[in-house]
């Protein structure tokens, strides 16, 4: 798909010294499994957008009201991608111009918090992202953090402890979503605690947007004031952010993105979510995103079937959290993602709720499905690539086994082309 016929001819005359890496990069996407569950393979409409000629432009300001001159054309692929975000997923107004998911959490901050203002979130080490409150980020650094985690018992959210935080310490904001949360998420329970102790509710659904598109996860736009959203991951589009709200917040957010935290809008990758938002209007996107869940169900099983633990036991999204502590004590997760990614396996180590671990190491890998699924392999392969992760863990970096699986990856890569 995406990179099909991609030698960079003009590159190499120009700039000889990047075409070598431009093609080593072509090269590992194509000879590689792909399980980090935030990436994804875009087609080649979305990154012929994204190599258009509407990167030359400037257009700082909104559709019809912009600062430069020339920008009839920016008006209409604008509007046209907001549009088409408003009809996926039913929300009164969508920004499109965040540059990334964490440029469109900063905008809802700024459009409804002051600093020292209490916010309710994820810890990180149960599933949260940094952009939610880690101290090092501006959310960290500008507001009081509080953190909600899962429960022991069944490592998904406890909502009577969520309901305790937040009658405790009154956040101005809750803050819902995760990067690393494999089970459903109740949206609408989340929204009816934060309107008890006045609260808004900001839903971030960048790892859920394609489900939540097609109506495969519990969507939070009725309920939540405001929901933000990467626009690759499981919904397949170029690296962006979009936030969409409540009608009533629509120009304070809008304020808040241009001129509050960003300057000239990336008109080629609007235009590129433009393609996207089209992709996912289609029947056949459904049933792509249903392949996701039954590939990483498959996934888990072979997991479990192998011996290994999941955290909370199993998924019912995109994702799931190996715990490599019961079946593989010694290997930390920097030492799983090292071996595995010598077989050609790619994963990122994640923390594990609880973990005693450095997030250096880690005791877990997260793993997901959208990326192997945009290739064509379904739950047979998937069965299958749960035996090659196995092989290599307990193998712990012996030469021999590693090799055996990069053979198989190949093999496997061969028969699902990008």
């Amino acid at each position: 798909m995406s990179t099909e016929g991609q030698t960079f001819d003009t590159i190499a005359k120009v700039d000889p010294e990047i075409h070598p890496m431009m093609l080593a990069e072509v090269k590992r996407q194509r000879e590689t499994i792909e399980l980090i569950a935030s990436e994804n393979h875009v087609s080649k409409a979305v990154l012929e957008a994204l190599g258009s000629v509407f990167t030359n432009k400037y257009a700082e300001g909104y559709p019809g009201k912009r600062y430069y001159g020339g920008c009839v054309n920016m008006d209409t692929v604008e509007d046209l991608a907001r549009e088409r975000a408003k009809a996926i997923f039913g929300c009164d107004h969508a920004n499109v111009q965040a540059h990334s998911g964490s440029q469109a959490n900063g905008a809802v901050y700024l459009a409804v918090l002051k600093p020292g203002d209490t916010v309710l979130s994820l810890d990180l080490a149960h599933g949260g992202h940094l952009s939610h409150g880690l101290k090092v980020h501006m959310s960290g650094l500008l507001y009081n953090i509080v953190s909600y985690g899962v429960s022991r018992e069944t490592e998904q959210f406890d909502m009577a402890e969520v309901r305790r935080l937040a009658q405790e310490h009154k956040p101005a904001l809750i803050l819902t979503g995760a990067s690393a949360y494999p089970r459903t998420i109740d949206f609408d329970a989340f929204s009816d605690i934060a309107h008890e102790v006045g609260a808004l509710h900001m839903a971030d659904i960048a790892h859920i947007a394609g489900l939540v598109a097609t109506g495969l996860h519990p969507s939070p736009v009725p309920s939540a004031e405001f929901v933000t959203t990467t626009t690759h991951k499981t919904l397949r589009g170029p690296r962006g952010g979009m936030i969409m709200c409540k009608g009533d917040y629509q120009k304070k957010i809008d304020s808040r993105v241009f001129p509050g935290s960003q300057g000239g809008p990336l008109m080629h990758c609007i235009a590129a979510k433009a393609v996207a938002f089209k992709e996912a209007l289609l029947p056949e996107f459904k049933a792509y995103q249903q392949q996701i869940i039954n590939n990483a169900q498959a996934l888990a099983e072979g997991l479990v079937e192998k011996g290994n633990r999941l955290v909370s036991g199993g998924t019912d999204n995109h994702l799931m959290l190996l715990d490599l502590r019961p079946a593989y004590p010694d290997v930390t997760g920097q030492q799983a993602e090292d071996w595995l990614g010598e077989a050609g396996i790619i994963v990122n180590k994640n923390m594990i709720p609880w973990d005693e671990r450095k997030p250096t190491q880690t005791s877990g890998l997260r793993l997901g499905t959208p990326a192997l699924t945009t290739r064509g392999l379904k739950e047979a392969e998937m069965k299958k690539v749960a035996t090659l992760i196995d092989k290599v863990l307990r193998a712990q970096g012996e030469a021999n086994a590693i090799e055996q699986v990069r053979g198989e990856v190949l093999d496997m890569c061969g028969a699902f082309p990008l």
